[in-house]
């Protein structure tokens, strides 16, 4: 394994060096390929597109997300940052590679869950794209691109996230597999219909069972800070390491929201018929509204207090984005009565 992770490494200190001067571009691109952007940009987006669409954005999202965390419980996987370090191999000949805002996240890093998330999130948006495509008697070559563009990006963000040492090379292999075969089963089974309960069942589901697998890891004598504390360890700057990318985080975001969107479907299950510009207007609303919700800063101590925090702020995102458009249609059509 250690000459797998060097190989990586290596291919790392590559990118850096063919690409110098994009560091900018491949953060941007790791930050568009994260598990926020897919929560908080493309389900809004994906919803006003299409309400089956943006349900099942979020519900492959959240569960994909849930995965990742649980995979990364049991495989420990190390991360390039820390392992140079601490692996010795290269002895006194470190590779010259350079940290960034992205790099130090404090999980474990198998499977990557950026290439995870993206593999599965857009795999549901660009299958949609293709069937709207088909539908209108597009040509059938046309069609195929919602699929060249899936791919592009997949790779795009993979390698990001092994130019700004997050990953190696392997992890994004095995996370982009991972969330392209999630999808395409949860693409299939996606709870429009499904009442209010069904979404606290799960979400129920998804902490219990996390919780257990954090019980059963401390009483084998696992130390589950063990990736916190090399991560402390090794990051160059300590205010690299969020709160927001450590793995009981993402397990809040994921039970938020699953509970959000139910109790956001019982509002109005058909929707509003709003026309194309009022859609337009209620899209730009909605991520304005999203923008500030999240601008709003948590309290970092006590953490119950900064996880609770951080699941109201998810649980009340799907309330939005599916209350906005009703908000304008009202305001619009009391506007032309007067």
């Amino acid at each position: 394994m250690d000459y797998i992770q060097m190989y990586g490494v290596w291919m790392a200190e590559s990118l850096q060096q063919w690409t110098m001067g994009m560091e900018k571009l491949w953060l941007l691109i790791s930050d568009a390929g994260g598990p926020k952007t897919a929560f908080l940009l493309v389900f809004p987006c994906a919803y006003f597109f299409s309400r089956r669409t943006g349900v099942a954005v979020l519900w492959v999202a959240a569960l994909t997300e849930w995965l990742n965390l649980m995979l990364k419980c049991v495989l420990f996987g190390e991360r390039p940052y820390w392992w140079i370090g601490e692996s010795k191999v290269f002895g006194n000949k470190l590779p010259k590679v350079q940290q960034y805002s992205s790099t130090c996240e404090n999980g474990p890093g198998s499977p990557s869950g950026h290439a995870m998330v993206t593999a599965a999130v857009w795999w549901v948006v660009a299958s949609s794209l293709q069937s709207y495509m088909y539908l209108r008697n597009y040509r059938v070559q046309y069609t195929k691109i919602p699929y060249l563009l899936y791919g592009t990006f997949l790779v795009l963000v993979s390698i990001s996230r092994v130019f700004v040492l997050a990953h190696f090379p392997h992890q994004v292999v095995t996370g982009s597999i991972a969330g392209f075969v999630i999808a395409r089963y949860l693409n299939r089974r996606v709870p429009v219909k499904r009442s209010f309960w069904f979404f606290v069942s799960i979400a129920a589901f998804l902490l219990h069972s996390t919780l257990m697998m954090h019980a059963v890891l401390k009483q084998l004598g696992v130390d589950l800070n063990w990736s916190l504390a090399l991560a402390k360890k090794w990051c160059t700057h300590s205010e690299w390491l969020r709160p927001d990318v450590a793995p009981f985080t993402s397990l809040a975001r994921d039970c938020g929201a699953l509970l959000g969107l139910g109790l956001a479907q019982c509002w109005k299950p058909g929707g509003w018929p709003l026309p194309p510009g009022q859609q337009v207007v209620s899209l730009v609303l909605t991520v304005a509204a999203l923008y500030l919700l999240f601008c709003v800063p948590l309290p970092l101590q006590p953490m119950v207090i900064y996880y609770t925090l951080f699941f109201v702020k998810y649980a009340i995102m799907p309330q939005i984005v599916v209350m906005m458009p009703g908000l304008v249609f009202f305001v619009m059509r009391k506007t032309k009565r007067s």
